[in-house]
């Protein structure tokens, strides 16, 4: 059928192709694997606004442009000799069905979200054991990855070979420690500890990513919906001084403070 997916998808790289080629466009001629990286960067982001906004269409869209991303990196490894999209498909779907014994093979169906997480990162443990001696249970982390994601997959591969608090709660303890410990780096000297600062402030966001974890909180959908929030009240802040006159730059900032309480308070739920 001419709109089925499989259809589509085999004319999507078709079309891949087209571009590449000599007739095709020169600024699709002119990409390389690493001029495409912030290309899917933003691809992927821009899914994840879509989520994040209950835009539906919007998501139908961008998933697509994503897809297009992902063809378009496979025909470049094609005109490199290296891989094609048939071999990035295998590579899924053979791993897909390696990975879900209680769906596709014989093992014990998983009754719960959190048992079919388990069994994920105990095959993935495995992989990572028999592919090469080398290979270490945190091998193959993206150092790309933005930081706080980083350490939520960190946590979650350690906790897969039993490296974990037993309890959310436990983490808390930690946090507390780590706040502790840069406040002292604070109080001692700002400026000359700079470094120390630093390393403690890492500390203090890396607990907070395995408290997240714990909680089943993805830390960086939860930090976009806290800058979210922040931009729509401070914005709305900076609306109301200037209808009134003002000037941010101009306002005390205990009047500011006045405001983003009013602010908050005017919020369906009053959040804080």
């Amino acid at each position: 059928m001419r709109d089925s997916a499989a259809h589509l998808f085999a004319r999507l790289v078709e079309i891949v192709r087209v571009l590449r080629s000599p007739e095709g466009c020169p600024w699709d001629r002119a990409q390389t694997l690493a001029s495409l990286k912030p290309f899917v960067l933003e691809e992927a982001y821009e899914v994840l606004e879509a989520i994040d906004g209950a835009d539906q269409r919007a998501l139908g869209e961008e998933i697509g442009d994503l897809i297009f991303e992902g063809v378009l990196l496979a025909q470049l490894g094609t005109e490199r000799g290296e891989f094609t999209v048939t071999d990035a498909l295998r590579s899924v779907v053979d791993k897909l069905v390696r990975r879900h014994p209680h769906v596709f093979g014989d093992a014990v169906r998983a009754s719960t979200p959190e048992e079919v997480l388990g069994r994920w990162e105990e095959v993935k443990a495995r992989e990572r054991s028999d592919a090469a001696s080398t290979k270490t249970t945190l091998s193959g982390i993206p150092k790309t990855l933005p930081g706080l994601l980083r350490a939520w997959e960190m946590g979650t591969r350690a906790a897969a070979v039993g490296f974990d608090w037993e309890r959310a709660s436990d983490v808390l303890g930690k946090i507390e420690e780590e706040v502790a410990e840069l406040r002292q780096a604070v109080e001692r000297d700002p400026a000359a500890g700079r470094d120390e600062i630093e390393l403690e402030m890492g500390d203090l966001l890396f607990a907070i990513a395995n408290l997240s974890r714990k909680l089943g909180i993805e830390p960086e959908a939860a930090l976009r919906r806290a800058n979210d929030k922040f931009t729509r009240r401070f914005t709305a802040l900076e609306r109301r001084i200037l209808e009134r006159g003002g000037a941010l730059q101009q306002t005390p900032l205990d009047a500011m403070e006045v405001e983003w309480e009013r602010i908050k308070g005017e919020e369906d739920g009053g959040d804080q």
